[in-house]
C-alpha cells in the first residue's frame, strides 16, 4: 500500500544515508516493497523530498517545514496502545481511544501525511476523521486496523 511504502520511506531516509533513487529503490526492495525507479521517483514528488548536502555530497531528507517526521512504526505504537475500536459511516471514520488519548492520535494521523485524510476532530476519546473521495475510506480503514495489529 502507498501510505504503509511513504511511512517506510520517511523512516529509511530518518535513518540511513540515501543519495540516488536507486539506493531508495534497494532500500525498499530489502524492506519488501516490489517498487520501479518510476514509482520511487512519484513517492520522492508526493513526500516533497529534498537533496541536502553532507560530507559526502548529497542526501535525501525531508523537508524542514513538514510534521512527516513520525515514523510509521512509532504511529504504530501509538495506535497500539491508545485506540480501542474504529468504525465508518460514509466518508467520516470513527476512532475510539482510551480516555484521554484522542488528540495525541489525532495529531498523529494530522501529520502522518496520508493524503486521502482531509481533516480530524478529536475529543477526549474520539476522534472523527474526515475521508475525501468516499471510495477512499475503506484503503483508510484498512491502513487503520494494519496499524492496531
Amino acid at each position: 500500500m502507498k501510505s504503509q511504502r511513504h511511512f517506510t520511506i520517511m523512516d529509511i531516509i530518518s535513518k540511513e544515508r540515501i543519495a540516488t533513487q536507486e539506493e531508495l529503490c534497494e532500500a525498499l526492495k530489502t524492506r519488501n516493497f516490489d517498487v520501479t525507479q518510476a514509482t520511487v521517483s512519484r513517492d520522492i514528488k508526493e513526500l516533497q523530498l529534498i537533496k541536502i548536502p553532507d560530507l559526502e555530497g548529497y542526501r535525501y531528507s525531508l523537508p524542514d517545514n513538514t510534521a512527516l517526521k513520525n515514523s510509521y512504526e512509532r504511529m504504530k505504537r501509538i495506535f497500539q496502545d491508545s485506540v480501542v475500536n474504529i468504525d465508518h459511516s460514509e466518508n467520516i471514520v470513527v476512532i475510539k481511544t482510551l480516555p484521554g488519548a484522542a488528540q495525541s492520535v489525532a495529531s498523529m494521523i494530522d501529520t502522518s501525511g496520508l493524503n486521502r485524510i482531509i481533516g480530524t476532530v478529536a475529543g477526549d476519546d474520539t476522534i472523527l476523521v474526515v475521508v475525501k473521495p468516499v471510495q477512499a475510506v475503506q484503503e483508510v480503514m484498512a491502513e487503520f486496523l494494519r496499524l492496531i495489529r
